[in-house]
């Protein structure tokens, strides 16, 4: 089995990536792949809507000038997907953004993320968290994948880089969620290719 959690933050080392370490850590403590993929800071840009991935019936964008085909490849390959992005005007990045609108084209037609675990993320300063994390589950739903819940909704807060570490709650929550994702992989890995 693999985790693989998607960094919307241009901010290598920042919050955003600090509160994915802390949802992976206890699914690495359970034997369980990991890898965090960076395209926060990636020159990205979002879906055409020219529909050549369904025409074509390929789980690639015809845009090849980027690293999303990689990222949708990494995604079809992982039985979970954590999706995290810091918050910009009360919404999420635009990287995350583009990767939503194109892995969801060149996915949801051939049900590629169907039953696998998706669950968000968002580094907040103070407001926005909750939409934030909406949106990115809106595309989870859509693709028919599995959201686990937490002891509170699945952001941080903290304003400068690093200044995460000091929402004890917000850590506790991403280990709490971590530890939900082991226990639906656990339970339903037998039923996923059905």
């Amino acid at each position: 089995m693999k985790v693989l959690a998607i960094n919307g933050s241009s901010r290598k080392g920042g919050n955003t990536e600090i509160l994915l370490k802390a949802v992976l850590a206890p699914v690495e403590a359970a034997g369980i792949e990991t890898e965090i993929y960076q395209i926060g800071g990636k020159l990205l840009h979002g879906c055409t809507g020219c529909r050549s991935c369904r025409e074509r019936n390929e789980s690639t964008c015809i845009f090849t000038d980027d690293v999303m085909n990689d990222v949708i490849q990494k995604m079809i390959q992982a039985d979970a997907i954590v999706i995290g992005s810091p918050v910009y005007f009360s919404d999420l990045s635009s990287e995350i953004k583009a990767l939503i609108d194109r892995a969801g084209y060149c996915t949801l037609g051939r049900r590629l993320l169907r039953r696998k675990v998706g669950a968000a993320v968002a580094a907040v300063r103070r407001g926005g968290a909750v939409h934030t994390v909406d949106s990115i589950n809106h595309f989870f739903m859509i693709s028919e994948m599995v959201i686990p819940g937490s002891t509170y909704w699945n952001f941080g807060m903290g304003g400068p880089a690093g200044a995460v570490v000091e929402d004890a709650e917000g850590l506790r929550n991403m280990q709490n969620l971590g530890e939900n994702i082991v226990w639906l992989l656990r339970h339903t890995s037998e039923f996923r290719d059905r």
